[in-house]
């Protein structure tokens, strides 16, 4: 498996991440939706990281990868990588608690979100899919077009 397959399989697997929290929303499950909302775009990010050449860390939020190696995107995403470095930061802020809840004040996952955080914490998933997957269009078609 080579860069381009791997990044691919991030994509991929990103989307199931985000179609396991768009279910999650409408079962009620909101942890469940920030847990999935913050996979899928780690995994994306990491995805298009990979497309560009560069080997993801094996932390979970990219954001300062993408900031330090922006002159590798093309001028439309070097637009929104700020947004989307917030984006990877505010998610992965949230990682543990929407799994484990609050240790500190035994406070459960399900007690410490709304359906708003959840909805935002989708848009905010759907918006870097989206981005990402329109990189990965992007960068695909220029590959077979010039080779």
């Amino acid at each position: 498996m080579n860069n381009i397959d791997m990044a691919e399989n991030n994509i991929k697997q990103a989307k199931i991440r985000l179609r396991y929290a768009e279910r999650a929303l409408e079962e009620g499950e909101y942890p469940y939706v920030i847990r999935q909302s913050q996979e899928s775009v780690e995994l994306a990010l990491k995805g298009i990281l990979r497309l560009v050449g560069i080997e993801p860390p094996k932390w979970h939020d990219v954001g300062p990868i993408l900031r330090e190696h922006s002159d590798r995107f093309p001028e439309w995403f070097r637009e929104d990588i700020d947004e989307i470095a917030g984006i990877s930061r505010e998610l992965r802020r949230e990682r543990e608690p929407s799994m484990y809840g609050d240790e500190e004040t035994m406070t459960p996952p399900y007690k410490l979100y709304s359906k708003r955080d959840a909805d935002k914490a989708l848009a905010n998933a759907r918006k870097v899919l989206e981005l990402c997957e329109k990189l990965f269009k992007e960068w695909y078609q220029k590959k077979f077009i010039t080779n």
